[in-house]
């Protein structure tokens, strides 16, 4: 756990954690604090707070003091400058002939540097423009390009709802929006109606999105039969915020239009998933039945065994020559196959003729004609 108090450096902009550093803070104090890009003054969003370590970025940045006077009127002098910058900068990239729209100006609180936050379509080469505003203002000098909704939060405005825009009243963060949800919550895909003052979509459709599909997995979608209670019709339409769906019933010789709440309909499906369960588990108990009773009946049919053959002065003489046997019933053929499937699985192993085969190792066998080469190798004289 570690103590950290909230600051905020801009309207409607992120939070950031800093170290208290032993200063007894509350909301809305303002302070000097260190930050990445140097000396800052902010707005303390939040008094005193314990946080785990695994939610911080560390380390943090501690606080230098608590703003006075005089950081108060240097910070109203700065915003003074940023005014008078921007109308220099807006002449300069005039004089350039820049493609690129001057958005706003930012000066450093210790006066280090000035940022020109700008817009573009494409990629501006600045660095004559750069080197020509640092020797106007003596200080290092930063361009930085930003997207349409990063310019929109800068200047703010009225939206299409008659209220200030999100991100320039509460919204720190842009969360992705997609047409998607404009989609799902039934609103025309004009998009001059469905588009903010930065030509893209309102951030205000990912407001009710989790409602919308969480009321959307409980209703059935158009076109799909559903049982109400004056019998099944087919779903014409269906209001999401008043969870009530439209259905076409037939009514004698023509349809009508009638609005239900969806929890009092529901759907075919849910009637007949019992019944057919029912039915199924049954076939499945039958067949089961059916298997214990007779478990050979699926079993391949085996051949019976041949007869073994006579020596050949038998069958030249016509010895002994077995008499015709009349055709037997199949299922007492089935019986005598059986006995004989096991007359031949009980016979003794001693009984069949079993050609025994002599298989010398491979391993000798290499070890040979190794051997054999070693031999034919050795030379003469000293045999």
């Amino acid at each position: 756990m570690a103590m950290v108090i909230r600051v905020r450096f801009k309207r409607a902009s992120k939070l950031y954690d800093f170290d208290p550093n032993g200063f007894e803070l509350h909301n809305g104090m303002m302070v000097v604090t260190e930050t990445a890009r140097g000396v800052e003054l902010g707005e303390c969003m939040s008094g005193i707070l314990d946080v785990p370590d695994d939610h911080l970025v560390l380390p943090l940045k501690p606080i230098i003091r608590i703003a006075t006077e005089q950081d108060l009127a240097i910070q109203k002098s700065n915003e003074q400058r940023e005014k008078e910058a921007f109308a220099i900068a807006l002449d300069r990239i005039a004089d350039h002939g820049l493609e690129m729209k001057l958005v706003d100006v930012e000066y450093a609180f210790d006066h280090s540097k000035i940022i020109f936050y700008f817009t573009a379509n494409g990629r501006v080469d600045f660095r004559m423009l750069v080197k020509n505003l640092a020797s106007i203002f003596k200080t290092r000098i930063e361009l930085r390009q930003i997207g349409v909704r990063d310019e929109a939060k800068m200047l703010g405005g009225i939206g299409p709802c008659g209220r200030p825009i999100c991100c320039r009243s509460f919204l720190s963060d842009f969360t992705p929006v997609s047409i998607k949800m404009a989609k799902e919550q039934n609103l025309s895909l004009n998009p001059t109606k469905i588009s903010g003052l930065c030509d893209r979509l309102m951030c205000c459709l990912k407001y009710e999105q989790d409602q919308y599909e969480a009321t959307r997995k409980r209703m059935p979608r158009v076109g799909r039969e559903i049982v109400t209670p004056d019998g099944v019709g087919t779903i014409n339409a269906i209001n999401v915020l008043e969870e009530t769906v439209r259905v076409r019933i037939a009514v004698g010789d023509s349809f009508e239009l009638r609005e239900y709440p969806i929890d009092d309909c529901q759907r075919p499906e849910q009637e007949n998933a019992p019944r057919q369960q029912t039915a199924a588990d049954e076939e499945e108990k039958g067949a089961q039945q059916e298997k214990k009773e007779k478990p050979r009946a699926n079993a391949p049919k085996q051949r019976p065994p041949r007869a073994p053959k006579k020596p050949a002065e038998n069958r030249n003489k016509g010895e002994n020559q077995p008499e015709s046997q009349p055709m037997m019933e199949p299922e007492a053929a089935e019986e005598t196959a059986e006995e004989a499937v096991q007359e031949k699985i009980v016979q003794p192993v001693s009984e069949v003729n079993v050609q025994e085969e002599t298989v010398q190792p491979a391993a000798e066998t290499e070890a040979e004609e190794v051997l054999q080469i070693r031999e034919d190798e050795q030379p003469e004289d000293l045999l």
